[in-house]
């Protein structure tokens, strides 16, 4: 009897270690499962809204430039809807409805008008905006440093003095510059107001013309024909939208045209002193990937673009009358 009595805890002992070492290895299973549930935000799926206002090589070079900023930062299982209003507001706001009935992870808001449709229809899924000259004055955040809702982005301003100087580079008699852009666009407005004040201080006219879609753009710049010494484009996206109208006037009259992105130098502007959109894009990138990595929208103060750069298109300024001075092609960053 002792001995079945001392065979009993002994058979019941190995079955212990045994139902130990099982529950063990589950325990093992179980904390792999819980490592994938909690896997890094960069590692999962995310589908993302873009919406633009119109096409051009900036904003497109912008749009390219946030895939490529989401991308460095490790967010690569992205899917993007990109959509286009092509230049109508009417389809803006559409669009801005239709992504506000999506479950997104984020929206992109490229430029003013599309940005300002999707604030307006959207307060909930994180916006971030490029593209943009002055979101306080378009409404989209109430403070720059402290958006505090659902929106954030990168400014596009640009400082206006370098642009005006390049101007006076170029052409060094200038006594009146025509401004070419669309009324409609709060962001061409609040530029236009900014090159006035800065030109008039420099003892330098500022004539307009104003233009409400592509259509009218060359229209717009026959009425400056001699009227002024250069043609100012600034970052309008209706202008840009149809530079190469403008581009065509200007060598077919000898009037230099100065732009306010790198990317109308490339297409035949003179020259410009300005932001390489695709970085402003990768900003946007920047931020958006913060914001995916949990920091709340409105704890990101807005961005300004960081980096200017001196474009020149000498064979273009020749065709416009002019030659650009060597000190211009001696400095320029990008020669097109």
């Amino acid at each position: 009897m002792r001995r079945l009595h001392n065979s009993v805890p002994l058979t019941a002992l190995v079955a212990a270690l045994v139902l130990l070492l099982v529950l063990a290895g589950c325990g093992g299973t179980d904390e792999g499962d819980e490592g994938d549930a909690t896997a890094s935000p960069q590692t999962q799926a995310y589908t993302i809204g873009i919406t633009q206002i119109v096409t051009h090589p900036a904003l497109d070079a912008a749009v390219e430039g946030f895939k490529q900023g989401l991308a460095e930062k490790g967010f690569t299982n992205v899917t993007y809807e990109l959509k286009n209003a092509e230049g109508d507001m009417a389809t803006a706001s559409s669009i801005a409805q239709a992504f506000a009935s999506e479950d997104l992870d984020l929206i992109l808001g490229v430029a003013t008008p599309t940005s300002q449709a999707v604030v307006k229809a959207i307060t909930t899924t994180p916006i971030v905006f490029t593209a943009v000259t002055d979101p306080v004055g378009a409404g989209l955040v109430d403070d720059a440093e402290a958006p505090g809702a659902n929106v954030t982005g990168v400014s596009d301003m640009l400082p206006m003095q370098p642009h005006l100087d390049l101007i006076k580079q170029v052409v060094p008699d200038v006594k009146t510059i025509g401004v070419l852009y669309n009324a409609g666009e709060s962001n061409s407005v609040f530029s236009i107001e900014q090159e006035k004040e800065a030109a008039a201080a420099m003892g330098i006219e500022v004539v307009e013309a104003t233009a409400s879609n592509s259509s009218e753009v060359k229209a717009a710049a026959d009425s400056l024909v001699g009227r002024i010494d250069a043609i100012s484009v600034l970052t309008d996206n209706t202008v840009v939208s149809a530079l190469e109208s403008v581009i065509k006037v200007c060598q077919q009259n000898d009037i230099p045209l100065i732009s306010g992105d790198t990317d109308s130098v490339g297409r035949g502007s003179a020259a410009a002193y300005a932001f390489d959109y695709k970085d402003l894009g990768i900003q946007a990138g920047y931020m958006a990937a913060m914001i995916l990595s949990g920091t709340a929208v409105g704890e990101v103060p807005v961005q300004f673009a960081e980096t200017l750069q001196l474009s020149v298109n000498p064979t273009s300024a020749e065709e416009m009358g002019v030659t650009l001075p060597e000190e211009l092609l001696t400095e320029a960053d990008n020669t097109f």
